[in-house]
């Protein structure tokens, strides 16, 4: 009876053990299961950041890639302006010379103006004094030449001393003569060549003023 005592003691301190390793190993089981839960929580929500980290370093990338074609695009636009800057500053000065020129062109025209009507003026009055001149010359001339035919009429009647006081004074009003002459082709030749500067002064302006 003691040895069935015994061993029904020990078969109940064997099963109580067996129980509580049992409910250690359920408990053990169910932490592991609970660990397990946890560490596929974490383990999602891991891979949810790893995805947002994607997203994230995708935008940055597609950011970077934008900041890169707008800075390419600034860098353009800097040297189209300072292509276009360069330019107008090219035209500002081109329109400034232009004006100089225009200025100096109208200053030109101006002497040139004031040259040639004061050569007309002078022109003018030289011919004006030439034709003066020329009448009286003419006027002169046939004075002499009246002289000279009534000396020649009274040739005929005079004496030896007249005749050679007719001849000095024939040869005189040759002499007279043959001066009005060279004064006469001196004035013209000046009227002609003043007629021929004034023409060449007038043709010049003209090309000028259709240039």
């Amino acid at each position: 009876m003691a040895l069935q005592s015994a061993f029904r003691e020990r078969l109940d301190q064997m099963e109580h053990t067996r129980n509580q390793r049992l409910s250690l190993l359920q408990s053990e089981k169910e932490l592991q299961i609970n660990k397990s839960a946890v560490l596929e929580s974490k383990a999602c929500n891991i891979r949810l950041l790893e995805q947002r980290c994607l997203k994230l370093d995708c935008k940055i990338a597609s950011q970077h890639l934008m900041l890169s074609s707008h800075r390419s695009e600034l860098h353009r636009l800097d040297s189209v302006y300072s292509e276009i800057f360069q330019k107008l500053r090219t035209l500002k000065n081109e329109v400034e010379e232009l004006n100089e020129m225009e200025k100096e062109k109208e200053s030109y025209y101006e002497s040139q103006k004031q040259e040639m009507e004061n050569f007309r003026a002078q022109a003018v009055n030289h011919m004006d004094i030439s034709q003066v001149q020329v009448e009286e010359l003419k006027t002169r001339a046939n004075e002499l030449k009246l002289s000279f035919l009534k000396l020649q009429n009274s040739l005929n009647y005079s004496d030896s001393s007249e005749i050679s006081a007719a001849d000095r004074k024939k040869s005189e009003l040759l002499v007279q003569k043959e001066s009005l002459d060279k004064i006469l082709a001196s004035n013209y030749q000046v009227r002609e060549q003043l007629k021929k500067q004034l023409h060449t002064i007038l043709s010049e302006h003209d090309r000028e003023r259709r240039k």
